[in-house]
Order: C-alpha cells, then sequence, then structure tokens
C-alpha cells in the first residue's frame, strides 16, 4: 500500500446511528457494537478509517465515539500523534495537548580505561542476548510452541468475531508501586549505558499477576465441577510455558512524537508503522508476595532491553516481505504468533485531559483484532488513569470481565504491598 491523494467524503467514514439513549444496558450495546464491527472488512476503494457516534450513555462517558482504522495508517504511537493534534487541552481549549515525549539523557562520555571496559562489557552482553532471541525467534518460528492452557487460542483464531472489554484504573497507583519498586530501563548513550524509570515493568508485571488468578480459576473449573470450591488453591501445572509477544516502538526517539515531525521530509521518527516486537516468557503462578511478579518481570525485562530483539524482528520480516513476498511474510507472522498465547500493547497518551471539537474525552480505550491470539491486551494512559482492554475469542474466554476483574485484583494486591513494604522501610529508618 502506498499513500495517494483522495478526496474524502465525510458520508463514507462518519455514521452516528439513530440511538435510543435510555437503551437497556448501554455498557452491553457498546461492546456487542464493537464487536460486529469487526464481522465487516473494511472497504479498499476508500480510505481505511471509520467513526461512529453512539449517543448512549454508559457508566464512563456520556457518549462513545468509535474510530475504525486499518493498521497500514499507522502504529500505535502514530495513531496518538493523530489523536493529539486533532484535540486541544481541556483547561485551555486554544491549547495544543502537551506531547508526552521520553527524552534521552545526555551523553555521559568518559575516558576512564573503567568505563571502556563497562561499555565493551555490555556490548558483549547485547550480542550475546540479541543472537540467542534470534534464535529463540526462529525455534518459535518453526516448532517451538507454548503450552496448551484454557487461554491458547487455536491458530484460526485470529478468524473468530473478538469480544472487546475495558477497564479503567488508577495511573497513579501503578506509578506508586514503580517508585517503591525503583524500576529501572537501560539507554545506550554514547558508551555507557544510563539508567531510567519506567512504569511499563508494572503494568506487565500485574498483568502476569492477573493472567495467573485467573488460570488457576480455569484449572479449578477443570478440575472440579463447583471450580469456586478450589479457587484459593494452587491449581496450575508445574511447567507452563506462557509466552507473550510484546510489541515496542523502535523509532530512534521514544515515546509519541509530534505528528507535524513525524510527517516531516527525511523524519527519523516517520509516520506510519516502526513498530517490533519481543517473545517474552510470563511465570504463571501464585505468589505469597504480590510483588514477586514486579521482580519476575523487571528481571526478564532489564535482560530483553540488553538486546536488539525487537529492532531484528522488523527488519527481518521487512526483508522476507520483500523477497519472498506478502503471503510468506503473512506466514511468518502468524506462525510466531500462533506459538505464543498472549499480545500485549502499552502506550503512552495524553498527560492532561484533552477535548475533541469541544467535548471532553472521558477515556481512551484503544485495541485491535485480526491476531492469532484468543487474548489481546492493549494498555493506554491519558491523564491520571490507565484503560486495560481486552478483545478475547469468546469461545476460549468466555468471561473476559473477570478476566479483567482478576487483572485489577492483581494491581490492588501489588499496590497494597508495595505500601506496605514502603511503610516497614520508613519504619525501620526511624528506628534507625
Amino acid at each position: 500500500m502506498k499513500w495517494t491523494p483522495t478526496t474524502v467524503k465525510l458520508e463514507n467514514h462518519v455514521f452516528v446511528p439513530n440511538l435510543d439513549p435510555n437503551i437497556d444496558h448501554p455498557d452491553q450495546f457498546v461492546e456487542d457494537y464493537v464487536s460486529n464491527l469487526t464481522k465487516t472488512p473494511m472497504d479498499l476503494s476508500k480510505p481505511l478509517w471509520e467513526i461512529h457516534l453512539l449517543n448512549v450513555k454508559t457508566l464512563d462517558a456520556e457518549a462513545v465515539g468509535v474510530f475504525r482504522v486499518h493498521h497500514s495508517i499507522g502504529d500505535g504511537a502514530s495513531l496518538t500523534s493523530l489523536l493529539i493534534a486533532s484535540t486541544r487541552k481541556t483547561s485551555d481549549p486554544e491549547a495544543l495537548p502537551t506531547v508526552p515525549i521520553k527524552k534521552r539523557a545526555g551523553s555521559t562520555n568518559s575516558n576512564t580505561i573503567f568505563w571502556w571496559l563497562v561499555s565493551i562489557w555490555f556490548v558483549l552482553r547485547l550480542i550475546w542476548n540479541t543472537s540467542v532471541d534470534f534464535m529463540l525467534f526462529l525455534a518459535t518460528f518453526l516448532f517451538l510452541k507454548d503450552t496448551q492452557s484454557p487461554i491458547k487460542g487455536a491458530p484460526s483464531c485470529d478468524l473468530i468475531t473478538k469480544r472487546f472489554a475495558y477497564r479503567i484504573v488508577s495511573l497513579d497507583d501503578i506509578k506508586l508501586v514503580k517508585n517503591a519498586m525503583n524500576m529501572m530501563i537501560f539507554f545506550l548513550v554514547g558508551l555507557v549505558w544510563i539508567i531510567f524509570q519506567t512504569i511499563n515493568d508494572v503494568v506487565l508485571g500485574a498483568t502476569q499477576a492477573g493472567l495467573s488468578r485467573y488460570l488457576n480459576r480455569r484449572y479449578a473449573a477443570e478440575d472440579e465441577k463447583d471450580g469456586e470450591a478450589r479457587v484459593e488453591n494452587n491449581n496450575l501445572p508445574e511447567s507452563l510455558r506462557l509466552r507473550a509477544i510484546v510489541f515496542a516502538n523502535i523509532r530512534a526517539t521514544s515515546g509519541i512524537q509530534d505528528m507535524a515531525e513525524m510527517m516531516a521530509k527525511g523524519s527519523k521518527d516517520k509516520w506510519g508503522n516502526e513498530v517490533g516486537y519481543v517473545i517474552f516468557p510470563l511465570t504463571i503462578a501464585l505468589h505469597g508476595d504480590p510483588l514477586e511478579h514486579i521482580r519476575e518481570v523487571k528481571a526478564k525485562m532489564e535482560r530483553k532491553k540488553l538486546s536488539l530483539e525487537a529492532q531484528c524482528t522488523f527488519p527481518f520480516s521487512c526483508r522476507v516481505l520483500k523477497t519472498f513476498g506478502v503471503k510468506a511474510a503473512a506466514a511468518l507472522t502468524h506462525t510466531v504468533f500462533a506459538n505464543t498465547t498472549v499480545a500485549f500493547s502499552n502506550v503512552c497518551g495524553p498527560l492532561e485531559e484533552i477535548s475533541f471539537f469541544g467535548h471532553s474525552i472521558a477515556f481512551l480505550a484503544p485495541s485491535g483484532y485480526g491476531l492469532p491470539h484468543a487474548i489481546i491486551i492493549h494498555c493506554q494512559s491519558y491523564a491520571d488513569k490507565m484503560t486495560i482492554v481486552l478483545a478475547v475469542d469468546p469461545n476460549v474466554v468466555p468471561d473476559p470481565h473477570r478476566l479483567l476483574d482478576d487483572l485489577e485484583e492483581s494491581l490492588q494486591l501489588i499496590k497494597d504491598a508495595a505500601l506496605k513494604k514502603g511503610s516497614s522501610k520508613l519504619l525501620s529508618e526511624k528506628e534507625d
């Protein structure tokens, strides 16, 4: 596909169905409406976007706007930059929202032999980790599959109509856990590694904990007719390979960029799809200390950040596309994804509340479909909120709201444990 000039006819893109504003079960209606949209393929003869305005009041908003955009137009970072460029601050209707750019640290080059040795060590680790991860990527394509579990979809589940559900949680709670656990992320600047903090590890750790709780309940239900009777026991199998496809923005600059800069000729952070992925192993287990999930994810993610796996998967797929064609590239991606269990994405959103043509936006809930996963998880931050969005195969996950409950409860348990840890540390310092 390529960009071509066209005339946009709004009647082909903007839809306002005539709905009863007092409709029964409006939240369920919205879920059904979005799910039904995915049954109809997009018309390739016109620009691949639509907006559906649903004038029904839900628990979280006075009305709902559903944007349907083909992924060929852009990835999450591109579409978020478009959203920011199309909206204004609610507090100042004339001002553009703040672009949530993650700044790189300045260079800290040192001429000392010590820092040169440290740099060489990190580069060697980078090469080793990248080589191992790429071999695991090839193994996943050829033969390495996740364990068949109650949430593992069939390879053809990308053809199943997905159900969508979301839950809004506090971003401040996630930041609290991040600060308590002292999350770290490594960037190579010059010749040494610089350390920054991130909340992505916390979100992924809470996801691991929530999936563990949900799977434990599902295994209990399989073992006994009344699964709730044993749900507090550990019903998980000992050796369970469950991996997630974690998407990553591989542009030169992390975070969300200003749209004008992305569209500028010669931009290093160009508009479109610049997204790689890593195959991330999740530890499905019940821990007495909920923070153990965060520690496990942190340790694995720190190793992944010392790898160029995400930067390799994207160009490798592009090379297959150019060399062998679309079918070969699609088969590669489909097979790798189908041999894993979950897809996960976390995108940073506007830093303050925004309005769209004078209408205040209550929340953002991006999602997607077409992947061979029974569970696709998108997380989107917005001001002081974080929205967790599920797209599930209803044949595999018939109760997505129960899964959302487990994710939310896991985050609450992690937060409580972090607060307890912080209080204990403060008390210990006072005693000293």
